[in-house]
């Protein structure tokens, strides 16, 4: 299976990490001795799933180190343009590709058991989207202070994992479908009428679970989809402000050797 790393994101002035990378790229930004993205790309060198990694938004001048790395592609003009990209490129290596890991440069502390983990639950099935969550006690008890948003649902609070996985068919017939979810991203209106209004009132009133919620979701963005609870913290645990750097350049420095 390939791996597509997203490392496209580069701080603007007035975001939270602009005073870290001042005009560079976050998945450079050092933790423990090595870039952050590095620590990603470790975990993919030994997850037994990935064949090839396509780093999407960082040049070979990088300097990553991993025997996997098949493929820089440039940073196109939107997270869109990018996951199409590196889709489209691990189809040129193989036609009949058909799902593809979309990796964040962010979450160093991953291993390649939890990208095996993830992978082999998404073969169970033959779904369009696979999406990860954690549960907020399993993110509390591995990062006490990740300060992460949780969605309730029936029996459980949930943050979303920055590691997922994607049929080829969703970015060659299904455009629109990610035009509407990556517009949303960052728009709580937006996200409430992408996934209906009904949806969001049980949501609030916490009546749905877990398969509940992604299948009336999926039916409302007209794919299938499934809800992986994921037992891995470190999947979630991604890197947006300051004191989630800090907090995974302590966390990764106690597992560096001196």
């Amino acid at each position: 299976m390939d791996a597509i790393v997203t490392a496209g994101g580069i701080p603007q002035p007035g975001e939270p990490l602009y005073e870290y990378t001042q005009g560079q790229s976050k998945a450079l930004l050092n933790i423990a001795g090595k870039p952050m993205v590095q620590w990603v790309v470790d975990a993919l060198c030994q997850a037994e799933v990935v064949e090839r990694i396509i780093m999407v938004g960082l040049p070979p001048e990088s300097n990553l180190q991993c025997s996997k790395i098949v493929d820089f592609i440039p940073n196109q003009a939107s997270m869109l343009e990018n996951i199409r990209a590196g889709v489209n490129k691990a189809l040129e290596h193989n036609p009949h590709t058909q799902h593809v890991l979309l990796v964040s440069s962010d979450i160093p502390a991953i291993t390649g058991e939890m990208v095996d983990w993830v992978a082999r639950k998404a073969q169970e099935t033959d779904d369009d989207a696979y999406y990860n969550v954690i549960r907020r006690e399993v993110m509390e008890a591995r990062f006490p202070n990740s300060k992460r948003s949780y969605t309730r649902l029936r029996g459980m609070e949930v943050c979303g994992g920055d590691l997922n996985l994607i049929h080829t068919r969703m970015m060659t017939s299904n455009n629109e479908v990610w035009e509407k979810i990556i517009a949303a991203r960052k728009n709580v209106l937006r996200q409430a009428a992408l996934i209906g209004y009904d949806t969001l009132l049980l949501l609030m009133l916490r009546l749905i679970d877990v398969d509940q919620a992604v299948n009336m979701v999926s039916k409302r963005l007209g794919i299938k989809g499934r809800g992986l609870v994921c037992p891995h913290a470190e999947i979630g645990m991604d890197v947006d402000k300051p004191f989630q750097l800090e907090l995974l350049r302590a966390d990764l420095s106690r597992q560096t050797p001196a």
